[in-house]
């Protein structure tokens, strides 16, 4: 996805850049025509305060009424125009905005220390008073282990991967201490510092120098059935040369590789198995001697869970914001509950298009 690097005057901050060329055009599932109505009738602007205010929305005596107008809104306009540091008092400043600016996305940026529109005024006491506190984290793409997509889309071969990273993630954070909830975006670990947020981060790397007993324990429990019952055939990893030598690759020891390789390359020009190719090839490679270490390599870095590093480790970047409409697919961005994630079918998520129908 590309991005686009905006200065404000006091750090960098990174923003999704635009990912539909022209936005007036209809897409499949976007009709840029469709906003005004979404906006006037269906947006969720109270669910949307609500979500965003985290308890703080006036409820309970102890909660922060300044919590959400400390929130930063970003717009993106027709021609790519941003609006950012924009905040609001409650959710009908935040609906008015919405209707009046009629964005083609909406992100959301960090919870500041004070109020972002009044940053400058902030800035002229002398004193650095104006900092990001609070953030959800996210989760990055999986374009280079998945085959039947890229991009934005998505389809019910490459969503378990997603419901995999959910329960991973699930028990890891819970295990740590950070409770949550799943969108895209990992909410409630938002009030880590950097030092804590990268720690995080550092627990999904998937590297041998890193490997400790919560992944162990994912391995055996989630990872493997997965791989071996699921993904390995549902993306044909073995399935052409150019994928496994992708899987090759990852074998320290070349002249096993190498032996791999011919058997494979033969196996392909004289086959006429009806058996799944990958199936085959996978248990041949997983019941290699001394592959142990290699095969569990594999199946980490196929199907662990992804965090978005940079993102993740710093507050300062933006995050496409819940119920708002994705440029390119024209999808609702809808949340998802962990505990339900296998049954949610990401192709039933409605379009811009299919709800103006329904209206």
């Amino acid at each position: 996805m590309p991005q686009e690097e905006i200065e404000n005057g006091r750090d960098d901050m990174l923003i999704d850049g635009p990912e539909n060329p022209n936005p007036n055009a209809t897409s499949e599932g976007f009709n840029a025509n469709y906003l005004k109505v979404y906006y006037s009738k269906l947006f969720p602007y109270s669910d949307m305060f609500k979500w965003m205010s985290y308890g703080n929305d006036g409820k309970h005596p102890g909660c922060d009424l300044s919590y959400f107008s400390r929130r930063e809104f970003s717009f993106t306009l027709d021609n790519d125009i941003y609006l950012r540091f924009q905040s609001f008092k409650s959710a009908s400043e935040l609906e008015n905005a919405v209707k009046e600016k009629c964005p083609f996305k909406i992100d959301i940026g960090p919870v500041y220390s004070v109020d972002p529109s009044k940053r400058h005024a902030y800035s002229q006491t002398g004193d650095n008073v104006f900092t990001p506190v609070e953030r959800e984290l996210d989760m990055t793409d999986y374009d280079d282990i998945r085959y039947c997509c890229s991009g934005a889309d998505v389809c019910q071969d490459c969503w378990p991967l997603m419901t995999v990273a959910i329960k991973i993630i699930d028990t890891t954070l819970r295990v740590v201490g950070v409770v949550y909830t799943v969108g895209f975006v990992i909410q409630k670990a938002r009030r880590l510092t950097n030092e804590q947020r990268a720690a995080v981060a550092d627990i999904f790397m998937c590297t041998r120098a890193t490997r400790i007993v919560r992944k162990r324990r994912s391995y055996t429990e989630v990872l493997r059935k997965f791989f071996e019952e699921t993904y390995l055939s549902s993306q044909k990893l073995l399935s052409t040369e150019e994928r496994y030598e992708k899987v090759l690759e990852m074998i320290t020891d070349e002249s096993v590789a190498s032996e791999f390789r011919g058997k494979w390359e033969d196996n392909r020009r004289s086959s006429n198995s009806r058996e799944d190719i990958n199936v085959v090839r996978w248990g041949q490679l997983k019941n290699g001697q001394g592959l142990r270490r290699c095969v569990e390599d594999i199946v980490f870095s196929y199907t662990y869970p992804r965090l978005d590093s940079e993102v993740s480790k710093h507050m300062n970047h933006l995050l496409k914001a819940p119920f708002c409409v994705h440029p390119k697919t024209g999808r609702v961005c809808v949340p998802i509950d962990p505990k339900q994630c296998e049954d949610f079918d990401p192709t039933s998520v409605p379009t811009l298009t299919q709800l103006m129908e329904e209206t």
